[in-house]
């Protein structure tokens, strides 16, 4: 069983996801459209598909977000299991029908999301604690889609994950590593982001509680992903 697994720049890849699926016996096979925009790709040779973030919008005019939007709109109309991370969120919203555009502030570090009703008897969430401690690093945010359902929510930012049938979008990201958050400090494309913060990040804050999260969360999808039961169209 195979997951495509869509990047937007090396340094956002899928973190603590690789060991879920690796225990699960799931490959998971790249596709970098940002470096190779025409890159032949079907959808019909994969169980699900991962959508990473990015310092990009997803309303960038760029030939790799529109292909990137045009395989999400197919994913969603064959009820493909979909997990789109902040970037991969906005895309997937986007791809459903709703607007993104800027949220008021900046959410970066780590910040509370608050579970909605829904998600405590959703599959990937029920169960968690309320509320949870995350890593944020977005400056936009969308719509909730017209047939979606509104899973999370924070202070800074009302829409922080939702789904629709079997495609997830979350704004937070659970996959990440102290690694993953020192480099990402480091990046280039992220200076200006780091230099406006007003106080530094830990990238090593809540290591214990993100390893059970990620573990969790990645884990219940690709469950989700393995099911017997039939890929469903959204209604």
């Amino acid at each position: 069983m195979r997951i495509l697994t869509i990047r937007h720049v090396p340094f956002e890849h899928i973190g603590r996801i690789a060991e879920t699926l690796d225990s699960a016996k799931v490959d998971c096979t790249y596709l970098d459209l940002y470096r190779e925009p025409a890159a032949a790709c079907s959808l019909d040779s994969f169980a699900g598909v991962i959508v990473m973030g990015g310092p990009m919008s997803a309303n960038d005019n760029i030939d790799y977000i529109r292909r990137e939007l045009c395989l999400l709109e197919e994913a969603l109309s064959l009820g493909k299991p979909v997990l789109g991370v902040c970037l991969g969120a906005q895309l997937l919203a986007k791809a459903a029908g709703a607007n993104v555009f800027r949220n008021p502030v900046k959410e970066i570090g780590w910040a509370s999301i608050h579970w909605t009703e829904a998600a405590r008897q959703d599959r990937l969430f029920a169960g968690l604690e309320q509320p949870e401690t995350v890593f944020h690093w977005h400056g936009e945010t969308f719509d909730l889609p017209r047939r979606a359902e509104w899973l999370a929510w924070s202070d800074s930012c009302r829409n922080q994950a939702f789904k629709i049938g079997r495609a997830y979008g979350l704004q937070f990201h659970l996959e990440v590593t102290p690694e993953m958050v020192s480099d990402w400090l480091r990046q280039e494309a992220n200076c200006a982001d780091v230099a406006g913060l007003a106080d530094p990040i830990d990238p090593g804050a809540n290591v214990t509680r993100m390893t059970e999260l990620s573990a969790t969360v990645f884990g219940r999808w690709c469950e989700m992903v393995k099911s017997d039961a039939p890929a469903r169209r959204p209604n």
